[in-house]
């Protein structure tokens, strides 16, 4: 079985909690803030957990992340 690779932009995207969760960034904060209030933004600066349907791809993508 060879070596299998991983894709080097979602590694930069995505990190494992000690749970074993998979957290990654929110988006919308990244320019166009004047427009958005203060809560809003407090918010989006919160990590978030990728969700359970979208873990199987994930695996696929970083197979040494765990």
């Amino acid at each position: 079985m060879p070596k299998l690779k991983t894709h080097r932009g979602a590694a930069k995207r995505f990190k494992v909690t000690g749970s074993g969760k998979i957290s990654r960034n929110k988006a919308y904060r990244r320019h166009i803030l004047t427009s958005k209030n203060r809560k809003r933004k407090r918010g989006l600066k919160a990590p978030a957990f990728v969700d359970e349907t979208h873990m199987k791809n994930l695996k696929r993508l970083l197979p040494y992340l765990n």
